[in-house]
């Protein structure tokens, strides 16, 4: 399939789409030039289609260990079947880690509470709420696809560059 080459070489043009793609998913929506965008949303679509098709694809696991006073203990726990682990990798392998930050109204304790159990952010955004809108999206309309939206916002003053906002609906 061919693609834009953004006037960058392919080792630069690959880490700005991720780039692009990795904010897009964490905030929503991004405001860079049309071809940028249309070569984003690409990018974008995908992934998020590999979420909803793996969102709710787990499995209960009951686990029986010892404790510190060798009695026995019987752990249920959640895992991810293992296509929802494959779709998971394949995510990770594309987008960039982002940290979740800290917000104004909470202190520093509460925020380590947040986020003790999260280790990938955006991953976790995208199976976590992301995939399951669409899901039930794609079954209400029983369509698939078109997840994100661009906005022509007019030219660029510098270099008069068509400029787009892109969000996920």
């Amino acid at each position: 399939m061919a693609q834009r080459k953004l006037g960058r070489t392919a080792d630069q043009r690959k880490a700005l789409i991720r780039n692009q793609v990795t904010n897009l998913i964490w905030y929503g929506r991004i405001e860079t030039t049309e071809a940028r965008a249309k070569e984003v949303r690409r990018a974008a679509e995908r992934l998020i289609t590999l979420a909803v098709q793996e969102c709710d694809n787990t499995v209960t696991v009951t686990k029986e260990t010892h404790n510190d006073k060798g009695q026995l203990m019987t752990i249920e726990a959640i895992n991810d079947a293992p296509s929802k682990l494959h779709a998971r990798r394949i995510i990770m392998s594309y987008l960039y880690e982002l940290k979740d930050v800290q917000r104004a109204d909470e202190d520093k304790k509460d925020w380590k509470e947040r986020t003790k159990d999260v280790k990938y952010p955006v991953v976790e955004k995208l199976f976590r709420e992301i995939g399951p809108k669409f899901k039930a999206r794609n079954e209400e309309k029983k369509c698939a696809g078109g997840y994100t939206r661009i906005y022509k916002l007019g030219p660029r003053r510098g270099d008069a560059a068509e400029m787009c906002l892109i969000e996920i609906i």
